[in-house]
């Protein structure tokens, strides 16, 4: 590419990657993907929850839907859709905005050559840095929606269930299923942005049939959907035996993640999972289309897959 075409393409950008402008586009892209995508399938994820807490009474996915339907509605479908899109909504922002910006920071720390050839690394411990500080605004609202969905006449809605949260139990009950959901989401966010970074990177290489820059906007968007729903398969079997644990855990009042466990035993944790395959694959890929799409719209920079710096190739003699 000329250094004229450079100018001229990086003229059209609406910010400078890195910038503060770049890293706060970049949260208003997660709370979009994150937000949406989870409020959409509120009626799986309460079917879920509840398949979690009590499969003799919820023996099956479809069982559930029509267990649910029947004792509460099409409106029972969508209980707790509220703390679920506020609270993902806050956990995108940062998920995404923070590993845009540790990505960076450990990028620069690393260095050009290092960055690459531990690339995958790199996104473990980026991805992880943000989901830290994501789960932290997740919690409370997480809470608030497990009691919703899986203790009836606990409350209807957000407004009901957080001052009775706060009267029963003080502020540590919005932060209980804090340590589980750490060990569900972290491991669950680092398989989703590394898996799908070497995923987009191998799809480019091996599958599409030209580089990526001569790909159009649609084209590219296809392969972002692609290479999401394929970490998010990975994503689910990885997280869902904590996800069990919270799910059970913001149930029951006064018991620890560790009693929880042993009374779920190891066949109780994995009960569920084909639901939450389905959910959490659609849900990633989408939550990964829409987060790109947003870049495209806002005309934000996209950088390529990364490439073998020119010292490194001088360094292994590749041509």
């Amino acid at each position: 590419m000329s250094r004229y075409s450079k100018k001229m393409r990086k003229e059209t950008n609406s910010c400078e990657f890195g910038s503060n402008h770049y890293f706060l586009l970049c949260g208003l892209g997660g709370i979009l993907s994150c937000g949406i995508t989870h409020t959409m399938i509120t009626p799986l994820d309460l079917v879920k929850c509840r398949i979690q807490v009590d499969s003799k009474k919820y023996k099956s996915v479809f069982q559930g839907f029509r267990v649910t339907h029947a004792e509460d509605g099409t409106r029972g479908l969508v209980r707790g859709w509220a703390p679920t899109f506020f609270g993902y909504s806050v956990q995108g922002m940062f998920k995404f905005g923070l590993y845009e910006v540790f990505k960076v920071y450990y990028s620069a720390l690393a260095g050009e050559e290092l960055s690459y050839e531990y690339r995958t690394t790199l996104y473990l411990i980026s991805s992880a840095s943000a989901e830290f500080f994501a789960d932290i605004g997740l919690a409370p609202f997480e809470a608030a929606k497990v009691r919703i969905q899986t203790m009836p006449g606990y409350a209807n809605t957000l407004r009901e269930a957080l001052p009775k949260m706060y009267a029963d139990e003080g502020l540590t009950g919005f932060y209980k299923g804090l340590v589980p959901l750490w060990l569900r989401q972290i491991p669950y966010t680092m398989m989703k942005f590394a898996c799908f970074e070497r995923t987009v990177e191998l799809l480019y290489k091996h599958v599409v049939p030209k580089p990526r820059q001569e790909c159009s906007k649609a084209e590219q968007l296809v392969v972002t959907f692609a290479a999401g729903y394929i970490a998010g398969v990975f994503c689910a079997i990885v997280s869902h035996p904590a996800d069990s644990v919270v799910s059970k855990l913001n149930q029951e009042k006064g018991s620890s993640a560790g009693e929880v466990l042993k009374k779920l035993g190891f066949a109780g944790v994995w009960k569920g999972l084909g639901p939450r395959i389905v959910m959490i694959g659609t849900l990633t890929a989408a939550q990964w289309f829409i987060y790109d799409a947003v870049k495209v719209w806002l005309r934000m920079p996209r950088p390529p897959p990364p490439e073998m710096p020119e010292s490194l190739k001088k360094k292994y003699g590749v041509a």
